[in-house]
């Protein structure tokens, strides 16, 4: 998910939360009274960062860490005054006054904390203590340094000191009621090599194979965790069913485990090859002793799923209460790669491809409709990494035709998944047929991996546990039978 053009990164530099009140565009600097060499306790955001550009700052109200990115190659963090930065589009539709505020608010709360160096990829960063672990959310307070504002207004911090940091504090699982569990998960770039150790460094994913075993360790601590009965998964390697195949692989990890029986064993959907030609692909499996299949497994492999969403794939099941079928869907990402035409990024905060997504959103809909009406089913989740944030045009589309959001029918405040380049929200949706949304218990993300920031994953320190499994966060949902 990080294949984005510098395009795209440049237009989501300035994204945000609908949760702040609006705040006025920056006017020209005014005079200042106060001296260079003196200190200025700031306990809010300034009106205009340019009014303070070479002063010494310390800022007493705490600061949320909001994210990561360039912290290993600039030596830099992302930071805001009152809580996080959400994606504009996640939280206003573009071409709206809403996006307006929130990215101007966004502008106004956004802090750069630099180290003051041009060196690239510092092998330390002064301001931090020590090689700590850091997660978006944390807060630190009384940051101090001379603030330094570029030609657009957009201000660094030149940290002075080191900063304290708080005790590192990570989520539980997420306990959601129902008697029946299904999840979501993006695995970013799980591919396996030749399937009996060797074939690395692969396409994507795992450079060797000490990293693919720490990639399969994190992968297994977070889905044997969530204990769902069922889990859509996204970026499969595309490399069959067999042996040694990647989710043959996986499976058999997932059921290593101590008193796992026949009925407990992790089973994948076959649909015999695919779904689709994508390099990755969509992916089901269910504990086999849950539910029965309803039929087999259904994918659709034309349109825009024939060479740029991948394909969906979609299986109904059986169980004590009514059936209901599963649609796994990761559709194109924003990326402007060979984009064209209406596919081109338009500055609305949508990046590139917008229109194939919606037209991903549409097909999407009229098929699912069609194969659960030629199997009597009523009851649908679509789940999966739908490329699109909130408000952006493909998941509205599919409001419009009648899917609910789970996280909004569970009533959860401010849901994410994802975090990138400062901005919080949910490429990850979960939308359900009215019929399955009467049926929803609970739904909850666990943030084991969009706040942990990349150095923790299996190809940097590989912190023990979960945590960084994937660079998005996984969904469970939670049902009455």
């Amino acid at each position: 998910m990080r294949r984005r053009s510098l395009v795209l990164a440049l237009s989501l530099l300035l994204p945000a939360p609908a949760f702040a009140q609006a705040q006025p565009q920056a006017m020209p600097a005014p005079a200042t009274s106060t001296p260079r060499n003196s200190t200025v306790v700031l306990a809010t955001a300034p009106a205009d960062w340019r009014a303070l550009d070479g002063q010494r700052v310390r800022i007493a109200a705490p600061l949320t860490l909001a994210g990561t990115d360039a912290l290993e190659r600039f030596g830099q963090l992302t930071v805001a005054f009152g809580g996080r930065l959400w994606q504009p589009t996640e939280v206003a539709a573009p071409g709206t006054a809403g996006i307006e505020q929130v990215m101007a608010d966004n502008l106004r709360r956004r802090l750069v904390l630099d180290d003051g160096s041009d060196v690239r990829d510092p092998g330390s960063v002064a301001y931090l203590p020590g090689n700590p672990v850091l997660r978006t959310g944390m807060l630190l307070r009384n940051v101090e340094g001379t603030v330094r504002v570029d030609a657009q207004g957009r201000p660094q911090l030149q940290v002075e000191g080191t900063l304290s940091l708080p005790a590192l504090q990570r989520p539980a699982v997420p306990d959601v009621p129902g008697s029946l569990r299904i999840a979501a998960f993006n695995l970013e770039n799980y591919f396996n090599g030749d399937g009996q150790g060797g074939g690395f460094p692969t396409l994507r994913g795992a450079r060797t194979l000490e990293e693919h075993k720490a990639q399969v360790a994190k992968l297994v601590a977070t889905i044997n965790a969530l204990d769902t009965h069922i889990a859509a998964l996204m970026e499969l390697e595309n490399d069959g069913y067999g042996p040694q195949s990647a989710i043959a692989e996986l499976l058999a990890a997932l059921n290593d485990r101590p008193h796992a029986g026949p009925d407990d064993a992790w089973v994948a959907v076959d649909p015999g090859e695919g779904p689709g030609t994508n390099p990755i692909r969509v992916g089901i499996i269910y504990k086999r002793g849950a539910f029965k299949t309803l039929g087999p497994p259904l994918t659709k492999l034309d349109g825009p799923f024939a060479e740029h969403s991948r394909a969906p794939l979609a299986q109904a099941f059986q169980g004590k209460g009514a059936p209901f079928m599963v649609v796994a869907n990761h559709f194109k990402s924003k990326g402007c790669r060979d984009a064209s035409g209406a596919d081109a990024d338009r500055n609305d905060g949508q990046g590139c491809w917008n229109a194939t997504r919606v037209e991903s959103a549409r097909q999407l809909n009229q098929w699912v409709q069609a194969e659960a009406a030629r199997l009597k089913v009523k009851d649908v989740v679509m789940l999966g990494d739908f490329n699109a944030y909130a408000m952006e045009d493909p998941i509205r589309t599919l409001h419009t035709l009648g899917w609910q959001d789970a996280f909004k029918v569970a009533k959860v405040e401010h849901p994410y998944s994802y975090v990138y380049n400062g901005y919080s929200g949910r490429l990850d949706h979960a939308l359900l047929s009215p019929s399955m949304a009467r049926r929803l218990a609970g739904a909850a993300e666990w943030h084991s991996n969009a706040d942990e920031q990349d150095a923790s994953g299996y190809q940097g320190r590989n912190v023990p546990g979960p945590w960084r499994s994937s660079d998005h966060d996984p969904l469970l949902l939670g049902f009455d039978k």
